[in-house]
């Protein structure tokens, strides 16, 4: 009876291989974090394949700053590639990408919502049709530069806040499934600052590493959305009426597109007393209503498609205690999660929050630690 061959330790990433036999694909946008996380993993050894996406046309964005995916991006990874020595692909994912996420976001914002687009791009297109592609390059495993952990917990691999708060990606990560979960890795998880990040790029003597961070959605130049989306669907941009909350017009508006529930400035109705705020949009109506601070508060969150990362399923449960998080740049909030279904829910904040706004995620976490139990999208409900 042949005798069982002994186990590898496990390398740096979970493996039990040596780093030379263990092949990663690196997602690379071109920015500083993706290209740190190939770099450290072709010093360690690794068989680094770096791949970018071509998500649109490039050719058009050249000029373009503060966005990840534009053709100078694509260029910085390549360099990236190049200066520590790995294959460099760029995919054309056009299509995909204007399918999965720009056709949502056109529709999202016509129909009053205000879509996350950065979210639907990792569920629909890096996490999805690129995982997919590093298992057919042979890949042990995908990774990337996003901030947040990887943990190894009692039912299998968990999903944890970065350990840098203000670095935290873990907003736009919740719907990570169990199964994409297993298969990725987020070396930057772990690091305490962005500083870390870009001195490890001046170590690795990086050509990106004083590049600045990306801020806009990278097929939104200048963060002008009511501008794509009038492109992508011509006459969204119609005028229309400004009322409140009892119907009364109190001015017009050059297009709802152009308005985001809580949003105070910019609607052209001064000298109406008190400051007067969006708390709903009216789309088939072309209207905008508008109302006190007050009006914008609510406890009631409902949700679908929701993604549940916890050990158990969410309907074993008739009630969770968790905190959330009803946008990115919102701390999280004591409330209480009511499965409805496998993939609808109902959450109940336990303190009103302001500017709820359908087409925004709602991301759970456990009530202690940094663990990520998943999330949901807010709808305006039945």
């Amino acid at each position: 009876m042949p005798l069982d061959r002994p186990l590898l330790p496990l390398n740096s990433l979970g493996l039990p291989k040596a780093p030379a036999d263990t092949r990663v694909v690196v997602a690379m946008s071109g920015g500083v974090d993706s290209s740190v996380v190939a770099a450290m993993l072709a010093e360690e050894g690794y068989d680094v394949v770096g791949v970018t996406l071509q998500l649109y046309d490039h050719g058009a964005a050249l000029a373009k700053k503060g966005a990840c995916c534009a053709g100078r991006d694509i260029h910085d990874a390549r360099r990236v590639a190049e200066t520590m020595g790995f294959p460099h692909y760029v995919l054309d994912y056009e299509n995909i990408f204007r399918d999965a996420v720009i056709d949502e976001f056109a529709d999202a914002y016509l129909a009053g919502a205000t879509p996350v687009p950065c979210i639907r791009c990792n569920e629909r297109v890096k996490f999805k049709d690129l995982l997919a592609t590093a298992k057919d390059l042979d890949a042990d495993c995908m990774a990337t530069g996003h901030y947040i952990q990887r943990k190894l917990g009692a039912a299998g691999p968990e999903l944890h806040r970065a350990a840098d708060p203000a670095r935290d990606q873990s907003y736009f990560l919740f719907s990570t499934t169990p199964d994409q979960l297993a298969y990725l890795r987020f070396p930057l998880g772990h690091l305490a600052s962005k500083a870390e990040t870009r001195a490890l790029a001046a170590r690795y003597g990086l050509p990106v590493a004083d590049k600045p961070d990306s801020q806009d959605i990278c097929f939104v130049p200048d963060g002008n959305y009511a501008a794509v989306i009038e492109k992508l669907r011509p006459g969204a941009a119609d005028p229309g009426e400004i009322v409140d909350l009892a119907g009364n017009v109190i001015g017009a508006h050059r297009g709802v597109i152009h308005y985001t529930i809580g949003q105070r400035r910019g609607l052209g109705i001064g000298g109406m007393g008190d400051p007067l705020y969006v708390v709903k949009l009216d789309p088939a109506a072309r209207r905008v209503v508008v109302g006190p601070k007050e009006a914008l508060a609510t406890t009631r969150v409902p949700l679908r498609e929701v993604n549940w990362l916890g050990d158990v399923p969410m309907t074993a449960q008739a009630e969770w205690l968790v905190e959330v998080k009803v946008r990115s740049t919102r701390p999280p909030r004591a409330a209480i999660l009511r499965p409805l279904s496998a993939t609808e829910a109902e959450v109940e904040l336990l303190d009103p929050e302001e500017g709820v706004s359908p087409g925004q995620a709602c991301v759970f976490y456990a009530p202690e630690g940094s663990r990520v139990l998943g999330g949901g999208w807010i709808w305006k409900g039945r």
